[in-house]
């Protein structure tokens, strides 16, 4: 009800107290849709701070303000200088205008969402604070006193449309009395409470209520009383004050749990791709099980053999072809499938420790959201947040530059686009990493993490350039050619585009290009 029309014709008329006689010092404005207006009363200030954010429409009353040295603007101009004669509070209208020398008035348009400040001069608009509300220049504030017929008679014809009829009520008085059983009462209770109501809001007190887990300010008992006042300035000031702390400890509130929560799923998708991946590396057994049969069958592989059918003894009654290296005998690829199922079996010991990692990650996420979801002010919000290392909106939240890929122990980063393939290879990566690229044509940066005292091995390399290839404008072809150096050849030169390197020394591996 803080710009209910019973409120501010209280409000108005300590204001006008206030005010008489102050000259205005300074207008401006330092950020969208905030208006200050400082007056000067006997060598102290009065400053008026009118705030028509959409979401949230409020005055607030202050005896000083620092303004900033940058980003403020002047604003409404002829003002400065003018005395303060009085104000006018329009009848049944959510507006009242502080009426200054030279014929000059200042309205003040609390309407919500289409809140606006009007300056008028010999009863013209002559600016609007909120320009974007053009129809607020035709106002006229002769037209703005509004009557209501209060008598029986309009009451029983309007008896199925009272809140057209006291159109200022509004919702909070509306919900107060629908609350104390108004729809139950007869017309003759309906028509007692709407006057009792009335004449309790002429002379109110004015509280500070949760009602329905908002907090408002109302001019009657409602809901759970926070604080109470006896005149409407220190009402207001505080109510502006604790909603302001209301709305920033949601707001902290909602973009902690959202990122916990964005936390939380992707490390959920994480654990079920991990589970999925396991089953199938373990389920696959072949590398192990070819070396076998080829081991057991060297006297049957011939020189320059491409592949070959063994009696399978893992499965009775069926045969295996194994696809060989012509160029080796039946020993030399039996080693190399080996080596597959050995680095398989690592692939499955780190793909292993990072998922119980992630478990980790998820049960402490969990608990983060937990703890957060119970707070119920501010410091309590900020202090879980400090301790479980959330960060803050003003950190920034920079995205990382890449995708990951986990092989064989080897850390894969994938650049996401031009700009970010200039960031991945510039910032994030090192001298010993090792670098690709799509051989000539646009695509993704590609790095291998190095790993001290470690070669990086054939199959790394191999499943990085497929996805180089895949990456690139190479995606479709069957073989594709891919670049690899060491990051230390990679340069970029001044005034190249976004992901645009010279690489001074090279290799170049054939592969089939193959996504994540």
């Amino acid at each position: 009800m803080h710009n209910n029309y019973y409120f501010l014709r209280k409000l108005s008329v300590q204001l006008e107290t206030v005010i008489k006689g102050a000259v205005i010092s300074e207008c401006f404005s330092q950020t969208k849709d905030e208006l200050v207006i400082r007056f000067e009363i006997k060598e102290k200030s009065f400053l008026i701070k009118a705030s028509l954010q959409s979401g949230f429409c409020c005055l607030f009353f202050q005896d000083d303000f620092n303004r900033a040295r940058k980003n403020s603007v002047d604003l409404f101009e002829p003002l400065i200088g003018l005395y303060a004669e009085g104000i006018t509070q329009f009848d049944n209208e959510r507006s009242f205008s502080i009426n200054l020398s030279q014929n000059v008035q200042l309205l003040f348009k609390m309407h919500g969402n289409r809140a606006n400040i009007v300056l008028f001069q010999d009863g013209e608009a002559i600016q609007l604070f909120r320009n974007h509300l053009t129809t607020d220049a035709d106002i006229k504030l002769e037209n703005l006193n509004r009557e209501i017929d209060f008598s029986f008679e309009a009451f029983e014809q309007h008896i199925n449309n009272l809140p057209g009829l006291y159109y200022t009520f509004g919702k909070p008085v509306w919900n107060f009395l629908e609350r104390n059983g108004f729809s139950e009462k007869s017309d003759i209770e309906k028509w007692q409470a709407i006057q009792d109501l009335r004449a309790y809001m002429k002379n109110p007190m004015f509280y500070i209520a949760e009602v329905d887990h908002k907090l408002i300010l109302t001019l009657f008992p409602d809901g759970t009383i926070l604080h109470k006042f006896k005149e409407p300035i220190p009402a207001i000031n505080e109510f502006f004050l604790a909603y302001s702390r209301s709305a920033a400890f949601i707001h902290e509130k909602s973009e902690a749990l959202s990122r916990l929560k964005t936390k939380l799923q992707n490390s959920l998708s994480y654990l079920v791709k991990a589970n999925q991946k396991l089953k199938e590396l373990r389920d696959d057994a072949h590398y192990k099980q070819w070396a076998d049969l080829l081991m057991a069958n060297l006297h049957l592989v011939k020189p320059g053999t491409e592949k070959i059918s063994l009696p399978d003894f893992y499965h009775e009654g069926k045969t295996v072809e194994i696809k060989l290296k012509k160029d080796l005998n039946a020993q030399k690829n039996a080693e190399i499938f080996y080596r597959k199922s050995k680095n398989q079996q690592i692939e499955i010991q780190k793909l292993t420790e990072s998922f119980h990692a992630k478990q980790k990650e998820v049960a402490d996420a969990q608990q983060k959201i937990a703890a957060v979801e119970t707070t119920v002010d501010l410091k309590a919000l900020r202090e879980v947040i400090g301790n479980s290392g959330i960060k803050q909106k003003s950190e920034k939240e920079e995205p990382l530059p890449y995708h990951e890929v986990l092989f064989n122990g080897y850390k894969i980063w994938i650049g996401k686009n031009a700009q970010h393939n200039d960031t991945l290879t510039l910032k994030y990566s090192f001298k010993e990493d090792l670098w690709l690229h799509a051989k000539d044509v646009p695509g993704s940066h590609v790095v291998i993490k190095y790993q001290a005292g470690k070669k990086f091995p054939k199959d790394v390399i191999e499943r990085a350039a497929q996805l180089a290839a895949f990456n690139s404008k190479r995606k479709t072809e069957s073989l594709a050619a891919v670049s690899y150096t060491p990051k230390k050849f990679v340069r970029k030169r001044k005034g190249d585009p976004a992901g645009a390197v010279v690489v001074e020394r090279e290799e170049v591996i054939l592969v089939e290009p193959k996504g994540i």
